[in-house]
């Protein structure tokens, strides 16, 4: 496969990838650049709503989020544009306004808790996911490269697992932003469907009515 054909995709991974391991190694600079509610009520450091969506608390946080990222945005990358629904310029907007819609429930929720702080790409990778899971939600995927199952059913264990984390807490990641992110990437691609491309819908419907457990292809 030519990765030279998604661009936007390989780029979002280099950064996170880059802008994670600055974190891993230095504690000022994930200070910096989480998100702090506390700080961005009472200094407006509004940057950190986008900033720490490029950090992870750890390895295996960033992996699944990139891998995750990796497969869903070739997709979202490939469709926004065969579809023409905005292409590249609608993709960066997608992601970005992920990691920003995501956040919002925690900082209205901690802005006047000062221990409160929370990182990662959960928010804008949900977005993608659930983006992407609206024009083939029967499509095969591989979980950890080995397991086959449909989009869909990865969709549901993704948000499972992401309401299981968030109760369970105590890692300084933000679990709760994989809901509003999903929420958010499946309504941003419904809308651009409506506005741009209403026939689409027609095509996704007729997908629907195909279901397999494991995925077709």
């Amino acid at each position: 496969m030519d990765y030279t054909q998604f661009p936007i995709t390989i780029g979002l991974i280099i950064a996170n990838v880059l802008f994670s391991l600055a974190g891993f190694n230095s504690q000022p600079w994930l200070n910096k650049f989480i998100m702090w509610p506390y700080q961005v009520k009472r200094k407006q450091e509004y940057y950190r709503f986008i900033s720490s969506g490029f950090l992870h608390a750890d390895l295996m946080h960033l992996f699944f989020n990139m891998f995750t990222l990796f497969f869903f945005g070739q997709a979202i990358e490939y469709y926004f544009k065969a579809y023409g629904l905005g292409g590249n310029i609608a993709y960066i907007c997608l992601y970005m306004t992920g990691l920003i819609i995501a956040d919002l429930p925690g900082y209205l929720k901690h802005r006047n808790d000062v221990h409160y702080r929370s990182l990662g790409a959960s928010g804008a990778v949900s977005a993608v996911l659930f983006a992407a899971i609206l024009f083939n939600p029967w499509n095969s995927v591989y979980l950890y490269g080995a397991i086959k199952i449909s989009a869909l059913l990865f969709a549901v264990l993704y948000i499972a697992y992401c309401v299981y984390m968030g109760k369970k807490g105590g890692d300084n990641v933000n679990h709760d932003a994989h809901l509003w992110g999903s929420v958010f990437g499946a309504v941003f691609t419904l809308i651009l469907i409506a506005v741009m491309n209403p026939l689409l819908f027609d095509v996704i419907i007729e997908k629907l009515k195909n279901p397999s457990l494991f995925g077709h292809g």
